[in-house]
């Protein structure tokens, strides 16, 4: 069986159903819904994803000891810089 583009093969129940025959049942599935129950159906576009956040990675240990390095260094040299006379 050929397949292209317009002719996309779904593999379902081990049975093989093409777009438009998917397509197909489930208009008459919403026809059959209106009818039986009397209910509206409201299709929806879909929904584009979510942007992405850009990617941070989390701190571990050696991250947080490596900061608290930093800021010591820091306030060391603050702190030799307020006492020199200059």
């Amino acid at each position: 069986m050929p397949c292209n583009q317009a002719n996309i093969l779904f593999r379902t129940m081990g049975n093989y159903v093409t777009k438009d025959e998917l397509r197909a049942e489930l208009e008459r599935q919403a026809q059959r819904y209106k009818d039986v129950y009397g209910g509206e159906v409201i299709t929806y576009a879909a929904q584009p994803d979510p942007e992405r956040k850009p990617w941070r990675k989390k701190s571990n240990l050696l991250d947080q000891a490596f900061e608290k390095e930093l800021e010591k260094i820091a306030k060391d040299l603050q702190s030799k810089g307020a006492s020199s006379p200059g």
